[in-house]
């Protein structure tokens, strides 16, 4: 880790089961070991966002989305940030250290990163409903307009904070293009009025 006063930090929601998250997220570590950037990882839900909708667009009519979102809540209210990350990265993660194209077992990531195995009784309880929905409204109080996850807030040396939902990819960059995709990105999020770039 680089120390310089042109540290900026990294705020990142997500939804643990989102596997587009899941890529914007390889794509912020990738360019973490290659700018002074700090990540902190934060939880959100698509089952929240999708609360009272006629139809729910992830067609989660059995509710599963609320297990691995509670489970991410309970770890960010008693273990902190990093520990979230940890089992985020454990839960997208092989045993052989490759990439998963789903999540795997709540139980055996809490033991890869190092967390009690009782929070996965937090996923089937509404006990960490309140904490889940205030997540996941800081996040929502950034951005403007409909938006889904991942939603970065990017606080700079200055103090100055911009906050955007995505970017979203299809795959993660090599760490070139991981570089500009950062850069460009820090560009246009920085100019007042900026709301939203598709390609």
């Amino acid at each position: 880790m680089v120390a310089t006063a042109d540290r900026r930090t990294v705020d990142f929601w997500f939804d643990p089961a989102c596997p587009l998250s899941r890529v914007t997220a390889s794509w912020i570590v990738t360019v973490a070991e290659r700018r002074p950037i700090d990540i902190r990882w934060r939880v959100m839900s698509l089952a929240v966002l999708n609360e009272g909708r006629d139809v729910d667009p992830e067609g989660d009519e059995e509710g599963y989305l609320w297990i691995p979102a509670r489970v991410c809540a309970a770890i960010q209210r008693a273990h902190g940030h990093a520990a979230l990350g940890r089992f985020y990265d454990a839960l997208w993660t092989t045993p052989d250290g490759g990439q998963r194209e789903w999540i795997g077992d709540i139980a055996e990531a809490l033991s890869t990163a190092g967390l009690p195995a009782a929070l996965a009784g937090a996923g089937s309880i509404a006990d960490q409903d309140e904490a889940l929905r205030a997540s996941h409204a800081e996040a929502m109080s950034l951005v403007v307009g409909e938006v889904g996850t991942p939603i970065l807030a990017v606080t700079h040396p200055s103090g100055a904070r911009h906050a955007f939902f995505g970017p979203v990819i299809g795959e993660t960059p090599g760490p070139e293009d991981a570089l500009r995709l950062w850069d460009g990105t820090l560009l246009v999020t920085s100019v007042p009025g900026f709301l939203e770039l598709k390609s």
